[in-house]
């Protein structure tokens, strides 16, 4: 891994005065100690695997984790189980080494912008993505900033990878690692919990959260797939946008929060829906959607948009016809200045950008805390589908971004 500043070019001198000010810290000024307390965690590999973790630049705000053990993607996929809340109680009973008497506690949300793009003067496919969302403190009005983890996975018969998760999703905020309290034993379901990625076939995938109720498939014969399972699965499995669609097509996507219907005209945080984007290295993309069939009373009918430049880009309503007239449906303000500010950057630039370019168009689409829950830019990721490599940027400081490659 390789880390890159944007901004700041250090001179000889530079490194030399570094080397003297850090050998002259006073001893109150020393790194905080890490503690790797997992309380439900006993076997030596996944010891190892938590250990791991590292803090990549001091600041408790991006952390990095090869997660090299088994986290049993088969069982998750034939468990039949749908809704945040039962799946990590379910991987809490599989991952875990003895039994934990409080469930854990997961939630998810996600504004985010997406666009596919070929790369300027150059043969590369990107993909840009931007997570936001807000995160409050117990008292409703303090705003958490996010401890994104870079996670790497290599499974057995799978594809490698890199994802994002949001920390905080599974209650692990800002400088986590350095509260002697804090039990890292919810981390084991990390490959859950992504909500973008790349693989090494150059798949990349991000979620975006819809205010609608959550889709709930009951297609005969076929079994559940939650939210983020369905990312796990995509990028462990897929190596184009073709094939993800297959194989999303063959499961009932499960979007609630607690495997529940929402109840008539509930738009609360628990009760969203999402759509995927998606791009690969051939430069193919797409969006998916899950719309109203006949009679539903829940979203329940996939629909893939693809192969129309006026569609390389989304954010936080829907692009599908069908919904029209829904609350985020193509009507709705939900991300709509977003989404015309990539729409005619990518025409004017004729859907062609270098990787600069790229996380510049993020930052222009960038969200400060706001009014809305999914305001609040926590991450920017720049894919390089062909080289199968991210650049990221946290909580909007482009002047320190990062490089990541999967290996």
């Amino acid at each position: 891994m390789k880390r890159t500043n944007a901004l700041i070019a250090w001179s000889a001198i530079g490194l030399a005065m570094l080397s003297f000010s850090v050998s002259c810290k006073k001893e109150s000024e020393k790194s905080p100690v890490p503690y790797y307390n997992a309380k439900h965690i006993t076997d030596e590999n996944k010891v190892a695997m938590l250990h791991s973790l590292k803090d990549l630049d001091g600041t408790g705000r991006l952390f990095e984790i090869n997660y090299d053990v088994d986290y049993k993607l088969d069982q998750v996929l034939a468990s039949n189980i749908g809704g945040t809340q039962a799946l990590f109680q379910y991987i809490a009973y599989l991952l875990y080494d003895d039994i934990d008497p409080k469930s854990p506690e997961v939630k998810y949300g996600a504004g985010c912008s997406a666009f596919a793009v070929d790369e300027k003067a150059g043969k590369n496919r990107l993909m840009g993505r931007n997570y936001d969302f807000r995160h409050f403190a117990s008292d409703g009005e303090t705003l958490l900033p996010t401890s994104a983890i870079l996670v790497r996975t290599s499974p057995k018969g799978g594809k490698k990878s890199i994802s994002m998760v949001d920390g905080i999703n599974l209650g692990y905020g800002k400088g986590f690692l350095y509260d002697e309290n804090t039990d890292l034993s919810l981390l084991m379901g990390l490959p859950y919990a992504a909500l973008d990625g790349i693989n090494e076939d150059g798949f990349a995938i991000g979620v975006l959260a819809l205010r609608e109720k959550p889709t709930v498939q009951t297609k005969e014969g076929q079994g559940k797939i939650a939210t983020t399972v369905a990312i796990r699965m995509l990028l462990d499995k897929a190596s184009t946008v073709k094939e993800a669609i297959q194989l999303l097509d063959g499961y009932n996507m499960d979007m609630s929060a607690d495997g529940k219907t929402a109840p008539e005209g509930a738009t609360e945080q628990g009760y969203s829906n999402y759509h995927f984007f998606m791009a690969d290295a051939t430069g193919d993309y797409a969006i998916v959607e899950y719309c109203y069939g006949n009679n539903a009373r829940t979203p329940d009918r996939m629909e893939v948009y693809t192969a129309n430049d006026t569609l390389r880009c989304v954010t936080n309503f829907y692009v599908s016809p069908s919904m029209v007239g829904h609350l985020d449906g193509w009507g709705s303000t939900h991300g709509r200045k977003r989404y015309d500010t990539m729409r005619s950057t990518l025409a004017d630039q004729n859907y062609s950008l270098s990787g600069s370019e790229a996380m510049n168009l993020l930052q222009s689409v960038a969200q400060t805390p706001g009014e809305e829950l999914t305001s609040m830019t926590q991450w920017s990721a720049v894919y390089n589908l062909t080289e199968k490599s991210v650049r990221l940027a946290i909580l909007r400081d482009y002047g320190k971004q990062f490089d990541f490659k999967v290996e």
